[in-house]
């Protein structure tokens, strides 16, 4: 293991919810005393955590508790500006995020996987081509069970795949994954990001402590990831749809190609992928350049991209229903991610946006809409800001709910059209999570084809 230490020193975990609930104990096991505190009033698994000896704090985060620690571990959902954590930074105690953690204790190599859009994925796809390999990998981070719930099982052969966000990757000091995959940046998470510098120095951590060993993979048509890239001092693997030269990981000639000395060597047909839209293919060429450094062979990506269909939430083919297809791509909760949903979506498309605003500019959203939507249905706390950045692009309708959204979205849709859910937004507004916002929309979808409530 990578530190040792522990036992016996106060520790502070701040936030209770999957990622601070595993960091707590992870620390309980390696012999420290640990607080989590939260302010909320109860936290998941609360009665769990205080039987293994974990110390409840909860309905605040108190200063004086921070300050007393001799480490903070902080949950990626908790800002480092909250008051807790600067009087722990004043008193002089050391505050590292649970993504830092678990890279301290874990045994295994890690490949981290950020970007604004397509972590999820681009991890689930690296996760099944080194698993069709025969190798151990343990797949983790912002897309499932928290990295600190998979130290246990990590032996130094083991390889952690992890979707690490911004949030996560603020606070870690020493993180240095083997392969780092910077799959593209726009502006997101403004609402916490005071601005895209900030947003993008959150990211460079992911490359800041790799060595000239390691490799950072990155997106050859994306500026501000190859800007990200060239902080780092890892070995760079660059990929790309165009073809353009310097990319080593391709599409060509009907393929995902790796380019060596003057040669393409086919690794994945285009034939054999089943996802749709051009941002989704990327996520494949992206999972293809990252497996091709593990030694992972094209047989093998192959079988673990053939029978890969996508993710739930993720540009997820519903239904259709008289005529019209029903598309749930809830994960697009920023407007890089909506436009893309939208240009994949083709002509006579019905996008169901808003929910709570997390920055960029909606006119990037105004200009893939106009002459291809039929209609905007918004939703949510954003409606006015979407209707005064859209209004004269195309007819926007308001819905109070889903449901509402739903139906009025498939009144406007006409046969060979599409109602996309895209929000571009959050979902904290009406809903828990984007999969609760987006499982509403496919029970509203389910009961519109059995005619449900339909008058």
């Amino acid at each position: 293991m990578r530190e040792t230490g522990l036992s016996g020193k106060r520790v502070v975990v701040v936030g209770g919810q999957a990622s601070g609930s595993a960091a707590a104990r992870l620390l309980v096991r390696h012999g420290a005393s640990v607080t989590l505190t939260d302010i909320a009033g109860r936290v998941p698994d609360q009665e769990a955590l205080a039987a293994q000896g974990v110390r409840l704090e909860l309905g605040a985060n108190r200063p004086e508790t921070t300050a007393a620690a001799d480490l903070v571990v902080v949950s990626p959902g908790v800002p480092l500006d909250q008051p807790a954590l600067v009087a722990a930074v004043h008193a002089c105690v050391p505050v590292i995020g649970e993504i830092e953690l678990a890279w301290r204790l874990l045994d295994g190599r890690v490949i981290a996987i950020t970007g604004t859009k397509g972590k999820s994925t681009t991890t689930t796809l690296v996760g099944r081509m080194l698993q069709a390999a025969g190798l151990p990998v343990r797949v983790s981070g912002n897309i499932g069970n928290p990295l600190s719930a998979e130290v246990e099982g990590s032996s130094p052969e083991t390889i952690h795949v992890a979707e690490v966000s911004s949030f996560q990757l603020e606070s870690t000091t020493s993180f240095r994954p083997w392969i780092a995959v910077v799959l593209n940046i726009s502006p997101d998470h403004l609402d916490r990001h005071p601005d895209l510098a900030a947003y993008m120095d959150a990211k460079a951590r992911i490359v800041a402590n790799q060595q000239a060993e390691g490799w950072t993979v990155v997106n050859a048509e994306d500026a501000l990831a190859v800007e990200i890239a060239s902080r780092g001092a890892a070995q760079k693997r660059l990929f790309a749809l165009d073809g353009r030269p310097e990319a080593a990981v391709t599409v060509e000639g009907g393929a995902i190609v790796r380019r060596e000395s003057g040669e393409s060597h086919p690794l994945v047909p285009l034939s054999a992928i089943r996802l749709h839209g051009r941002h989704l293919l990327a996520d494949v060429v992206a999972a293809a350049a990252v497996a091709d450094l593990a030694r992972v062979r094209p047989a093998e990506m192959v079988e673990a991209v053939s029978s890969f269909t996508g993710l739930e939430h993720a540009m997820e083919l519903v239904a259709e229903v008289s005529g019209v297809r029903f598309v749930n791509d809830s994960k697009a909760t920023n407007i890089e991610a909506a436009r893309y949903a939208v240009e994949s979506s083709g002509a006579g498309v019905v996008p169901i946006l808003g929910g709570v605003f997390k920055g960029g500019d909606l006119g990037i959203l105004r200009d893939a809409l106009a002459g291809s939507a039929r209609l905007a249905v918004l939703i949510g706390a954003s409606r006015d800001r979407f209707r005064a950045a859209l209004e004269g692009a195309v007819p926007i309708r308001d819905a109070a709910s889903m449901r509402e959204a739903v139906r009025v979205a498939f009144e406007a849709a006409r046969p060979g059209g599409t109602v996309l859910l895209a929000p571009a937004c959050a979902s904290f507004d009406m809903f828990e999570n984007y999969a609760e916002r987006g499982r509403a929309f496919k029970l509203e979808v389910e009961r519109l084809r059995t005619g449900e409530g339909v008058p």
